[in-house]
């Protein structure tokens, strides 16, 4: 066992580092420690003993001699050893690249109370009818309710307890519902999961994803234990990351198992876990692929399964409110995301992404992503500057002259520009949110957390953090020529994206050290594992499905109590729902319609190996004139209607298997919004 103890002078805080890793893995910690806290004038000290060390600094600090400071070589090896290095590079280019910039003017707002924040939450996840003027007839929630898991009703229940508290504090007389009546059959049941199974066989799946502890060494800061990065070249095992059960049920489930069955301890050498995208018959969900009524039903869902992980997990979870910032309504650098997008799209329409954003992304590709310390060397402050009112002046006239640019400039424009975003890109909501991912215990429990975050963010925030992320990982697919790894690369993109000066986030030089490591941390899995970040989990899905399916029964109920009540002949109705239902289709047929490409529908025959790539390949090859010209990439398979409400399918989804999940939906060929 090895350790590392670092601490700041005159303070009695220790950091102490373990670990089971051999002296190789050490090589991070063992570079980066003395480097960081060179820069804020500590000292450090290395150790190694049997089971972990401590070094505690008291008033009186006996000062160690510093390192000599590293040569940079051309080595990978060399540049993995500097990451945390990098990281403090970084930040003091970005104090020295500000300091004579303006700062943003913050409006202080009063600090809200907790009711309030509660109060917020609870709107945020669609359930503002449960108090307040409108809680007379919460009718509209209470499907929405049926639906949760039991650590989500838990959260909601805990949430409405402190809104009705502080309501009854103010003594405003709303009516406040008990949502504990509205959950006592499940509690009294055996617990269910959305789709119906028992909490047996959901524990039983989770066994099934879970393997071995995915628990990696820690860096223990006082009482908090932070997960390290991993050294690329660490062997690592691979599992299929769980999304058909709820995270915060597998994150009870596995404290349940670890009652009845003690974890092994630290001692046993467990391999480290990378964690892919399961295949899931009926269908990956990315964002994206739904219509935005059932987004907003995942969005809500979302926030209640985080808050009821953190909840479960011991982590406190507060959302900043917005703070009222004076930014400006044109321009390029410091403007918010919307008014960007905004009057970019007067000139694109239907962009996304910033142009300004897009362009620097290209500049930098134009240099070639080979360039050795590419995103990791500055350009030239005072060259920064001027180039920044130039962009100001002429981007939108077509007048500025790209060949100017140098690369390096361009990196540190594209850092500039998320930097002095006026809200930041992981917005003002959630930041502190994706901030505390570190304080949670695994790998996976992270994973299963910044999925969820990723979910919430904004659109504008969403996209453009995607195409920064897609940009990143281009980057480090150069690494053997440019020597910028996934690590190296996380180090010096972290102080950029978590580091937000309007909001006014200023900590301690120990707390500083402490969001270095995590925040790293949190960026590298941000670029690792983008595309399972982007899947929407197959619980959720099921959860929105059941909520529509519910829905469907209730405006059915309504749509015949209005008929009999308007005289009309029920029997002619039902009929003709029946007929509407059942079609004229034999059954293990499904009829696929493309309205905007051909006139005609077509029947095929569900087989167990039919996929939605077959159903599309056997229509572009048999039509004609539109559709004819068309390819693979440009038109989608969709799922419309039944229990969801439009769903693009990805070409691995099998039709048999998603035709049960939803028998009444219809099967349309369409292209994708832009």
């Amino acid at each position: 066992m090895l350790g590392v103890c670092v601490a700041t002078p005159g303070s009695n805080v220790s950091v102490t580092w373990a670990t089971e890793h051999t002296e190789d893995s050490l090589v991070d910690w063992k570079s980066a420690l003395p480097s960081c806290w060179n820069l804020h004038k500590t000292s450090g000290k290395l150790f190694s003993g049997r089971k972990y060390g401590q070094y505690t600094m008291n008033q009186e600090v006996t000062k160690v001699s510093e390192k000599p400071p590293y040569d940079r070589s051309s080595s990978q090896d060399s540049l993995d050893e500097l990451s945390m290095e990098d990281y403090w590079t970084e930040l003091e280019n970005i104090k020295k690249s500000s300091e004579n910039r303006q700062d943003q003017e913050v409006v202080v707002v009063k600090e809200p109370d907790e009711g309030e924040l509660e109060e917020e939450w609870l709107k945020e996840a669609g359930l503002s009818n449960l108090f307040g003027e409108s809680a007379g007839d919460p009718q509209e929630s209470m499907v929405f309710l049926s639906t949760l898991t039991r650590t989500q009703a838990a959260a909601v229940q805990k949430r409405v307890e402190t809104v009705s508290q502080t309501l009854r504090k103010k003594n405003k007389q709303y009516q406040i519902p008990d949502v504990r009546d509205i959950f006592a059959q499940q509690t009294e049941s055996k617990e269910k999961a959305p789709d119906g199974t028992e909490s047996q066989s959901v524990r039983t799946n989770e066994n099934k994803y879970q393997g071995k502890d995915d628990q990696a060494s820690s860096l223990v800061v006082g009482e908090k234990e932070l997960i390290p990065l991993v050294p690329e070249e660490a062997p690592a095992s691979e599992t299929d990351i769980n999304l058909e059960v709820s995270f915060a049920e597998q994150a009870v489930n596995q404290k349940e198992s670890s009652k009845e069955k003690p974890q092994k301890s630290r001692g046993d050498d467990a391999p480290l876990l990378n964690f892919r995208l399961p295949k899931d018959k009926t269908g990956t969900t990315k964002i994206g692929d739904l219509a935005p009524q059932d987004m907003k039903k995942v969005c809500h869902l979302a926030l209640i399964e985080l808050t009821a992980l953190y909840d479960v997990l011991g982590v406190e979870l507060k959302q900043q409110k917005a703070v009222k910032i004076k930014t400006k309504d044109s321009g390029l650098f410091c403007v918010p995301l919307t008014v960007l997008l905004e009057q970019d799209q007067r000139k694109v329409p239907g962009t996304r992404i910033p142009l300004i954003f897009q362009k620097l992304i290209s500049r930098i590709e134009e240099g070639g992503l080979e360039t050795e310390g590419l995103l990791r060397i500055p350009g030239a402050a005072i060259r920064i500057k001027n180039l920044c009112q130039e962009l100001e002046a002429k981007f939108y006239e077509g007048t500025f002259n790209w060949e100017s640019v140098k690369q390096h400039d361009a990196a540190s424009l594209l850092k500039l520009f998320i930097r002095e975003l006026p809200q930041p890109l992981l917005s003002v909501e959630y930041l502190k949110a994706f901030q505390a991912v570190q304080n949670l215990p695994t790998k996976r429990q992270q994973l299963q957390a910044l999925n969820l975050l990723v979910i919430l963010l904004p659109d504008a925030n969403r996209d453009t953090l995607k195409a920064l992320l897609e940009f990143l990982q281009r980057v480090i697919d150069n690494r053997d020529k440019n020597k910028m790894t996934t690590m190296n690369v996380a180090m010096v993109m972290a102080p950029n994206l978590f580091m937000c000066h309007a909001l006014g986030l200023k900590c301690s030089e120990q707390r500083e050290f402490v969001m270095a490591a995590g925040t790293a941390n949190i960026m590298h899995l941000l670029i690792k594992y983008q595309k399972l970040l982007w899947t929407i989990p197959k619980f959720i899905v099921n959860q929105v499905r059941k909520q529509n399916t519910e829905n469907h029964k209730k405006d059915k109920k309504a749509m015949k109590k209005l008929l009999k009540k308007m005289a009309y002949d029920r029997e002619k109705y039902e009929k003709q729902d029946k007929s509407t239902n059942d079609a004229d289709i034999p059954q293990g047929v499904i009829r696929v319609q493309a309205p905007h490409l051909s006139k005609v529908s077509m029947a095929i025959q569900l087989t167990e190996e039919l996929k939605a790539s077959d159903v599309l390949a056997r229509f572009l090859s048999q039509e004609s004139g539109i559709a004819q010209t068309l390819k693979k990439g440009e038109v989608f398979l969709y799922e419309i209607g039944g229990n969801i409400g439009e769903r693009c399918l990805d070409e691995d989804t099998y039709m048999k298997d998603l035709y049960q999940l939803n028998p009444n939906a219809e099967w349309v060929i369409k292209s994708k919004p832009s």
